[in-house]
């Protein structure tokens, strides 16, 4: 195999083949990191600022101490902008993948050794959107546990799901078990590969005190265009 890429693991999973590989792109002079999941892209290195953004947005707010909930560990940069806040008590992070999680304990990913060793973070492996459905609740170690932030970066966005059984997470009901899962003032806030949703963000708003849909604005070098990214946010009342 060539110096230049490299497929650091391959695993069959429910969901079908998880690669991961990793590249130099002589472009952008770089090392680049990429998950597959069969043909699609799941998340790259070179694309991270709305990731990175989300967490910022996420917590800005927010007063001491915080916990927090991220759904979707992918390549780690969105938990560890989380872990960089000095306000953040500790992290749940939540991925249905546990060759995911795996790569990060092994090394295989830059700054995975450092999450999985932060004693504020703990990596569940679990199915982030049955565990909203649950009746315990997102934190399977403790029950009825409320959070001061909930961080989702799973599908690419409110209609363009990785699988159909995750639709319920954006309609109302839950949307009303999600504001459950707060504590007053707990804000929500959500990735999207898509331009604001008026509707899903109305229906933000229907369930939470306040609601909004933030465009992250970046450089797509490879394609030399401005790209965007959504955030939504929404906060409950307290």
């Amino acid at each position: 195999m060539s110096a230049r890429f490299q497929e650091l693991d391959w695993r069959q999973t429910p969901l079908g083949e998880l690669v991961l590989r990793r590249r130099w792109d002589p472009v952008f002079d770089r090392e680049v990191h990429e998950i597959k999941l069969n043909d699609e892209f799941l998340m790259s290195s070179l694309f991270t600022v709305s990731e990175v953004e989300m967490a910022h947005l996420a917590l800005a707010d927010l007063p001491a101490p915080l916990d927090v909930v991220v759904g979707g560990l992918g390549l780690g940069y969105t938990a560890r902008t989380v872990l960089e806040n000095p306000n953040v008590r500790s992290v749940l992070v939540i991925d249905a993948l546990g060759e995911v999680i795996d790569w990060h304990r092994q090394g295989l990913l830059p700054g995975g050794l450092a999450l999985a060793a932060d004693p504020r973070c703990r990596l569940v492996h679990g199915d982030f959107f049955a565990l909203s459905r649950s009746a315990d609740g997102l934190d399977p170690e403790e029950p009825g546990r409320r959070f001061h932030a909930i961080i989702v970066d799973i599908d690419h966005s409110p209609r363009h799901l990785l699988h159909p059984d995750n639709a319920d997470f954006y309609q109302a009901e839950g949307l009303r078990r999600l504001a459950d899962r707060l504590h007053p003032g707990g804000v929500f806030a959500l990735w999207s590969n898509e331009p604001p949703d008026d509707d899903y963000t109305a229906s933000l708003g229907d369930h939470f005190a306040q609601a909004s849909a933030e465009v992250v604005r970046f450089h797509n070098a490879l394609q030399d265009r401005d790209a965007t990214s959504t955030v939504y946010l929404a906060r409950t009342s307290g």
